[in-house]
C-alpha cells in the first residue's frame, strides 16, 4: 500500500493553522492597579492593590504612603510572589493620608496608576462609600461594573428599582432607571427606560462590556417607546403607551404589545449610539411553552417575557452581545456584534417548540465559558449548551433550574463541569440535583429524583478537601465531587466569596460572610441585600485591591452603595480575577434573572497545583479598536 505524506506547504499551513489557534487572544479592560485602602477598628489601615494578568512573575511591589505634606514613606516591598496586600499599623489618622504603588522592572521603578486617599476630617468607615442619588420611590438593586470612560478604573452601573412584579403577576410596575457612578460618587449619567419597559428581576437584563474593544465600556439593554437616554432623547414613539391598562384584563400591567428594540448605550455619556429590532419578537405569546416541568402554554405574557443576557466571545477574540428569551418552554438565543457604531446579527439559536429536544431547558440564568476548548464560548442554558456559532452542541433533556455553577469543580477529571438544580413539577420525572461534563453532557452525579429542588451551589468550601463540594435545599448533606456524603451541609446555599487568605471559598449570603465549619466572618452592619426573598448583593465581584473579591450592598436608607474589601492577610499572590475571561464574563452576566455567584475558568480551592496564565491582550489606551 503505498503511504502518502504532506507535502512541505501542507505541512506549513498546517504549522500556521495551530499556532493562530494557540496565539488567538482575548481583547480585555487595561486596568488600573485599584489601589484600595480600609481603616479597622485597631486603627491600622489595610491596603491592597490589583495584579494584572499580563504582569511578569517576576514583578516587584514598592507600597509608599504620603502623610499630609511629609515626603512618601516607602512601607512595604512585595517581592516576586509576595501578595499585593499590606496592614499599615503605623499611619496616622488623623491626617490625610495616601498609598500608591509603584514597579520594578530591570532596576528602573515606576509610579503606577491607582491610589487611595483617606481624609482627616471624614468618617473612618470600614467600606468604601459611593453616594448615590436615588430617585423618589426607587431602591438600588442590581449593579454591574465597566471602565465607562477609559482611564483603567472601573464605574459603577447601577439599576434603581422601582414598584416591579414578576412576570407571573399582574399589575403596573415603574419605569427601571440606570445609573452610572464613579468611585468617587460622580453620577455620569441616567438612562430612564421609560413605562414600556417593565420592572422585574426576570424582564430588566443589561449588559456592561466594552463591545466594540476601544477601551471605554457600553451599556446594552432592551429598550422601548419612550426610553430616554441620558441627553434626553427619546427612542421610538415619546406619546406611546402600550401597556395593558384595564384592571380587570389578565393581562392588566403587562407590555405584550408595540415594538422592542435593543439599545447600545455610550458608556461615558450615557447616550443612545445604536438601536436595532430586538430579537427574538414575542410573535405569537401563546406559542412559548414545551415539554417539562412549567412548560405549558399561557397567553398572560409569563413564558414569553422571560428574558436573559451575556456576553461571550464566539471568536475568541471580540465580545459578542448575547440576548435571551424564554426558558420554561421556547428558548431562543440572538448573538450581536458591535462594530463602527452599529449592531449587527450574528446568529439566532431557537429551539422553536415542544418537540425540539431544546424546548424546555433553560434557566432563570445562564452561563459562560469555553467548554470544548477551542478557545471560543459557548452559552450553558440550564441544562443545554449552544456552541459558538449557534448550533445546540447538546442538551440533556433534564429541563430548566433556578441555579447554575459552571467551572473546574473535579480537577481530577479533565475539563470543565455543570452542577445545577432542576424543577421537577407538574407530574415530570427526573433528578433534581445532576453534574455533568459541561464539554458533552455526560451524567457524572444525579440526586433527589423527581423532586423540585430550589437552590443548589457547587464550590471548594471545604479546606481539608480538594475539590468542589456540592449542597442544595432538601438535603442536610455536603456532599464531594464525587457525590458521596462528607458532612453537614451549610445552612446558607447562595453565593460565594473569595474572602479570607487561602484559596477555598466562603459563604455569601444576606449581609454576612462565613466559613464553612467555622462561623461568621463578617456581618455588613446598617446595609441590606438588593434581590428581595434572594438576598443577594447589588454586585460581588474583584473590581478592587488584591484577587479577593469585594461586596457591595446598598445602604437600609437607599442612600449609598457600600463597597466592603477584605482586611484579612494573605500569603498568595494571584493576578486579578477580572482577568481570567470566563470570570470577567460571570460579572457581565450576575444581575441576569436568579442571580448566581461567579467562577472562574479553572480550579481554584485547596490543593490547587498551578494557576493558568490568561491568554488575553490588554485593549491600548486612548487608541483606535484594535483589529
Amino acid at each position: 500500500m503505498k503511504k502518502l505524506f504532506p507535502t512541505p506547504l501542507v505541512l506549513l499551513l498546517l504549522c500556521f493553522i495551530c499556532f493562530s489557534a494557540c496565539a488567538q487572544q482575548r481583547l480585555m479592560e487595561n486596568l488600573d492597579r485599584g489601589l484600595i485602602a480600609i481603616p479597622q477598628q485597631d486603627g491600622s489601615v489595610a491596603v491592597s492593590w490589583r495584579v494584572l494578568g499580563t504582569d511578569p512573575d517576576a514583578l516587584t511591589f514598592n507600597l509608599y504612603r504620603k502623610t499630609a505634606a511629609q515626603e512618601p514613606v516607602k512601607i512595604y516591598t512585595a517581592q516576586p510572589g509576595d501578595p499585593s496586600f499590606f496592614t499599615d499599623t503605623q499611619v496616622d489618622l488623623s491626617k490625610e493620608n495616601t498609598w500608591y504603588v509603584t514597579t520594578t522592572t530591570n532596576g528602573k521603578e515606576e509610579n503606577q496608576p491607582g491610589s487611595y486617599t483617606l481624609n482627616a476630617d471624614a468618617a473612618q468607615l470600614p467600606y468604601h462609600s459611593v453616594a448615590l442619588q436615588t430617585p423618589e420611590g426607587y431602591f438600588p438593586g442590581d449593579a454591574s461594573v465597566g471602565d465607562l470612560d477609559g482611564d483603567g478604573e472601573y464605574e459603577i452601573i447601577l439599576h434603581q428599582m422601582g414598584k416591579g412584579h414578576d412576570n407571573s403577576h399582574r399589575g403596573l410596575t415603574d419605569a427601571p432607571i440606570l445609573q452610572a457612578y464613579k468611585l468617587d460618587g460622580t453620577l455620569l449619567w441616567e438612562i430612564n427606560l421609560g413605562k414600556n419597559i417593565r420592572e422585574g428581576a426576570h424582564y430588566t437584563q443589561f449588559l456592561v462590556y466594552d463591545f466594540d474593544s476601544d477601551g471605554k465600556g457600553e451599556l446594552v439593554c432592551k429598550t422601548a417607546d419612550g426610553t430616554t437616554d441620558a441627553a434626553g432623547i427619546v427612542i421610538g414613539d415619546p406619546e406611546a403607551d402600550w401597556r395593558d391598562t384595564d384592571e380587570r384584563s389578565r393581562t392588566f400591567g403587562k407590555i405584550l404589545k408595540g415594538p422592542e428594540y435593543l439599545t447600545v448605550f455610550d458608556g461615558e455619556t450615557g447616550k443612545a449610539v445604536a438601536t436595532t429590532d430586538y430579537i427574538p419578537p414575542r410573535g405569537d405569546i401563546g406559542a412559548w411553552g414545551g415539554h417539562g416541568g412549567n412548560g405549558k402554554n399561557d397567553r398572560t405574557g409569563n413564558r414569553v417575557d422571560r428574558f436573559t443576557a451575556c456576553v461571550a466571545y464566539l471568536d475568541g477574540i471580540h465580545p459578542s452581545i448575547v440576548m435571551g428569551r424564554g426558558y420554561y418552554g421556547r428558548s431562543v438565543l440572538a448573538a450581536f456584534d458591535f462594530k463602527n457604531k452599529k449592531l449587527q446579527s450574528r446568529w439566532v439559536f431557537d429551539s422553536e417548540n415542544g418537540d425540539n429536544p431544546y424546548s424546555g431547558q433553560g434557566n432563570h440564568n445562564l452561563s459562560v465559558a469555553d467548554v470544548d476548548d477551542d478557545g471560543k464560548d459557548e452559552i450553558i442554558f440550564g441544562a443545554m449548551t449552544v456552541d459558538d456559532d449557534g448550533s445546540g452542541l447538546y442538551t440533556t433533556g433534564f429541563r430548566h433550574g433556578d441555579a447554575i455553577h459552571v467551572s473546574d469543580l473535579d480537577p481530577e477529571v479533565p475539563g470543565l463541569e455543570r452542577f445545577g438544580i432542576h424543577e421537577i413539577e407538574e407530574g415530570t420525572k427526573g433528578p433534581g440535583v445532576v453534574l455533568f461534563s459541561a464539554k458533552d453532557g455526560k451524567v457524572l452525579f444525579t440526586a433527589m429524583p423527581n423532586q423540585d429542588v430550589g437552590r443548589g451551589v457547587a464550590a471548594n468550601i471545604d479546606t481539608t478537601r480538594v475539590g468542589a463540594q456540592m449542597w442544595w435545599l432538601g438535603s442536610r448533606q455536603l456532599h464531594d465531587i464525587k457525590g458521596n456524603p462528607i458532612g453537614e451541609a451549610p445552612r446558607s446555599a447562595n453565593f460565594l466569596i473569595w474572602w479570607d487568605g487561602d484559596y477555598s471559598r466562603e459563604l455569601l449570603d444576606r449581609t454576612y460572610i462565613a466559613k464553612y465549619g467555622k462561623g461568621i466572618l463578617f456581618n455588613a452592619e446598617g446595609a441590606t441585600w438588593a434581590k428581595g426573598s434572594k438576598a443577594t448583593p447589588s454586585l460581588s465581584a474583584d473590581i478592587l485591591g488584591d484577587w479577593r473579591e469585594e461586596v457591595i450592598f446598598p445602604s437600609k436608607e437607599g442612600d449609598e452603595l457600600r463597597i466592603y474589601a477584605t482586611p484579612i492577610p494573605t500569603k498568595h499572590r494571584m493576578y486579578t480575577l477580572m482577568h481570567d475571561p470566563q470570570y470577567r464574563l460571570s460579572i457581565a452576566w450576575q444581575n441576569v434573572g436568579y442571580n448566581q455567584p461567579p467562577h472562574l475558568g479553572f480550579y481554584f480551592g485547596q490543593g490547587l497545583k498551578s494557576i493558568p496564565k490568561p491568554n488575553i491582550r490588554l485593549i491600548p489606551k486612548n487608541l483606535n479598536p484594535p483589529k
